[in-house]
């Protein structure tokens, strides 16, 4: 049954945009906000086309509210990573290797964000979900730090900010510019192989970047 504007109750159209959410996500994943089509969201939501403008006011307000709850969802699982009875730097690889995984389990992630990258690099856009959540992770990622220097295993004084910006390029920069990636570090992407190699690689290189131990050993100390 294909779902009409003004049809169903509040429930019925929350079901509704989280069916829209669903299909435009792999239709901007897989052919980009230039490439995908309204029509075809909205054959694959059960909806008229005539409801997703009714919604969205036009396939760039979809994209962006796709952008939006992707972006809830990544950030609120990393904000609300219990992480803190771990020993510091258990803590951080712990939090580094689940925005790996929050990548790697999801087959469209990576292509969604290099489409929101591109989107964001040539519009002036408003203030989105994204950015409403860093100061969030930014706080996790500081108490971290924090308990670190005062164990001994980080250095003090570490910008949370500039720690959260390189490690998510170390991150997901893996699913975001695979061509690069695996003509530089000579690793196939798209295999299970490659993509343990540079989780692993990927968290020693942040911990080792705010690691006191390796400072000294760099001093000769």
């Amino acid at each position: 049954m294909v779902v009409k504007a003004g049809e169903g109750g509040a429930q019925s159209k929350r079901n509704t945009m989280n069916r829209l959410l669903a299909a435009a996500r792999v239709e901007f994943a897989r052919k980009g906000l230039a490439g995908a089509r309204v029509e075809e969201i909205a054959r694959d939501a059960g909806v008229t086309k005539q409801l997703v403008y009714h919604y969205y006011n036009s396939k760039e307000g979809l994209f962006i509210a796709v952008l939006d709850e992707s972006s809830d969802n990544i950030m609120s699982e990393l904000v609300n990573l219990s992480v803190e009875e771990l020993s510091p730097p258990v803590a951080m690889r712990a939090v580094l290797n689940h925005f790996f995984d929050q990548y790697r389990l999801d087959p469209f992630l990576g292509s969604l964000a290099l489409e929101g990258i591109r989107y964001h690099d040539t519009h002036q856009t408003p203030r989105n979900h994204f950015l409403e959540m860093v100061p969030k992770l930014i706080a996790k990622l500081d108490a971290i730090l924090l308990r670190g220097a005062t164990s001994g295993d980080f250095r003090a004084n570490i910008n949370p900010r500039l720690l959260l910006a390189s490690a998510s390029l170390v991150t997901t920069g893996w699913f975001t510019n695979r061509y690069s990636m695996s003509a530089l570090a000579g690793l196939d992407t798209d295999s299970e192989q490659g993509m343990a190699t540079w989780r692993q690689y990927s968290a020693d290189f942040v911990l080792a970047s705010i690691s006191l131990g390796a400072v000294k050993n760099a001093d000769g100390m």
